[in-house]
């Protein structure tokens, strides 16, 4: 009875250890599809609507709300054609613009020189509704890859 248990052991052991070999290498697969799935991964990380201080339209006042897209991935990915858009239809579109992994850039309403980390509207009026709108990021084919709204609006 021992050898028949001690043999049913060493098969059970070995049978879970082929199991743990092949969850392993499957593993990484499953990772790898999640990482580079149709288009990468990026998102509208926060969104400053509402300009701190009076809005007065001075350029100050502009830059004071912008949206902050944020590329999840470890991998650096370039948004040219990509745009960001409002309820209203208020478009803004990106040029040759690389967002590293892991990295967040801050998209300005208003006028100023575009850096790896903020770039501007070059927009003389507000875009981006204090009490209800919402921003829309669709990628260089038209797809919705985020969106983020706030407040309720009523039609």
């Amino acid at each position: 009875m021992s050898s028949v248990s001690s043999s049913v052991r060493r098969i059970a052991a070995t049978v879970l250890a082929a199991g743990a070999v092949v969850g392993a290498a499957a593993l990484p697969a499953a990772a790898q599809d999640r990482d580079h799935g149709r288009h990468p991964r990026v998102e509208i990380s926060r969104v400053q609507a509402d300009s701190p201080g009076r809005d007065d339209r001075s350029n100050r006042s502009l830059n004071g709300e912008w949206v902050e897209i944020t590329n999840t991935t470890r991998d650096a990915v370039n948004l040219r054609g990509w745009t960001l858009r409002d309820e209203d239809g208020n478009r803004y579109r990106f040029d040759n613009v690389r967002i590293n992994g892991r990295a967040t850039i801050r998209i300005h309403t208003g006028t100023g020189h575009d850096t790896r980390t903020d770039l501007f509207q070059n927009r003389r009026d507000y875009i981006w509704d204090n009490h209800a709108d919402t921003a829309t990021l669709r990628d260089d084919r038209g797809r919705t890859v985020d969106t983020e709204s706030w407040g309720r609006r009523h039609h």
